[in-house]
């Protein structure tokens, strides 16, 4: 079912594992015209586009793009008791976690007279977005809310695509999810055309423009994102979901298949990939994997994903082979199933999130963990960080200097000034001495 890469015996350079890395070929570049024309469609014609846009993309024409309070208020009564309470602690979880993603104001003297203040500093409006496509997702609108209420975001937007099982609204369970947590501004508006609404405004709905857009989506939802980034600030690209585990012989064959599954069920483009140094422990993960894939509930999606190119079981000599080919990959989830895995975790420099041990799945990640399962994907994690507060945040340098500093260093100034050829610095501090 799943193909297998075996780098045992073989010297590969960086550039060597970034070339066998398994991805889906998906390009977000792909899409950009066809993104370009919707976004563009919204700017020109406002509510009246998004209304066309769901009716030819979603298949329903929703009642409005705005979601009254009373239904909102409507979807959280009717919440499940059981989701509500799961919901209720994962918000007290995840908001605990990311407080301490927030720093305290810095005063720096760096001399008599002269200090540098450090302060994180909150955008003041948001455009969160959640998907709504082959699943709900609750659990987003907790973790990018809560983010951004931690940051203390004061203006909170969110989107959801129209679901015609429910007249053209937000499925209900993230409205709920969106009124337990304060949210009363939401739209049902999906795709690219609800990241270039919330990047340009949409004047006929009231709907001002945000300053910083996160949450996942599909390739037009990426590709959306890159192309107002510069007008707005971006959390990632997120693309489809993807998991990584390092496993030793220690490890659990059935845990590593479960946990394998869970991923794929998300989307036919989903990556689940082993790294082992044991090939004892892959074949015994190849052969629970039919019966297991044909037990599960997406067992035609999941079959789909494992066997396309972004899934492989990789075989490697040691686990600092394995550490390197997954720092190569940088993955959204990255699982550490090993002996020691102490010995380990400093030897893996680029994953969104790395869970530890055979009771920390990534399924928990997803919900009540505490931290936030927004991610980068698709090798992103080589660069980039998953959403929390400081997303939100912008770090600003206050500069003060009295009288008695800025002599002090007047002389430094004009010195550079000239350097630099650039005299009219160094008049401006010479101005204050005349």
């Amino acid at each position: 079912m799943m193909r297998t890469l075996d780098l045992r015996g073989r010297v590969l350079s960086a550039a060597d594992l970034l070339a066998l890395v398994p991805r889906a070929a998906s390009d977000v570049g792909s899409a950009v015209d066809a993104v370009a024309a919707v976004i563009q469609e919204v700017r020109d014609r406002g509510s009246a586009a998004l209304l066309d846009q769901a009716e030819r993309f979603d298949r329903v024409r929703p009642p409005s793009v705005r979601v009254g309070r009373e239904s909102l208020r409507d979807a959280e009564a009717a919440l499940d008791p059981a989701v509500r309470e799961a919901l209720e602690l994962a918000i007290e979880r995840v908001r605990r976690a990311t407080a301490a993603q927030v720093p305290a104001e810095q005063i720096t003297e760096v001399a008599p007279g002269a200090r540098i203040v450090q302060r994180w500093q909150p955008v003041s409006r948001v455009g969160l977005y959640v998907p709504g496509g082959k699943a709900v997702y609750p659990s987003s609108v907790v973790m990018n809310v809560v983010a951004a209420q931690v940051a203390g975001v004061a203006s909170i937007a969110l989107a959801s695509p129209p679901q015609a099982e429910f007249g053209g609204s937000v499925h209900p369970t993230i409205l709920g999810a969106a009124s337990l947590l304060g949210v009363d501004e939401v739209y049902a508006m999906g795709g690219a055309g609800a990241i270039g609404a919330f990047a340009y405004g949409v004047d006929d709905l009231g709907l001002e423009p945000v300053q910083v857009i996160t949450g996942p989506g599909n390739l037009y939802v990426a590709t959306a994102k890159r192309a107002v980034k510069g007008v707005v600030g971006i959390d990632s690209e997120a693309g489809p979901t993807e998991i990584l585990i390092i496993a030793d012989a220690t490890a659990r064959p059935d845990y590593v298949v479960a946990d394998l599954i869970s991923q794929a069920e998300h989307d036919e483009l989903a990556g689940s990939v082993l790294v082992t140094d044991d090939a004892e422990l892959a074949e015994a993960v190849r052969a629970l994997l039919t019966a297991a894939v044909a037990a599960t509930h997406h067992r035609d999606r999941v079959t789909t994903a494992l066997e396309g190119p972004q899934s492989a079981i990789v075989l490697v000599d040691d686990l600092a082979q394995a550490a390197r080919f997954s720092n190569a990959y940088g993955p959204e989830h990255l699982e550490v199933q090993v002996a020691e895995p102490d010995a380990l975790l400093p030897q893996l420099e680029s994953a969104g999130a790395i869970f530890v041990g055979d009771c920390t799945p990534v399924s928990l990640g997803d919900y009540v963990a505490g931290s936030n399962h927004v991610l980068p994907t698709g090798g992103q994690a080589r660069f980039a960080s998953g959403l929390g507060a400081y997303t939100f945040l912008r770090p600003q340098q206050i500069i003060e200097y009295d009288r008695d500093a800025l002599a002090e260093v007047a002389a430094h100034v004009g010195a550079l000034s000239d350097a630099e050829q650039l005299p009219a610095h160094g008049d401006a501090v010479r101005a204050r001495f005349l």
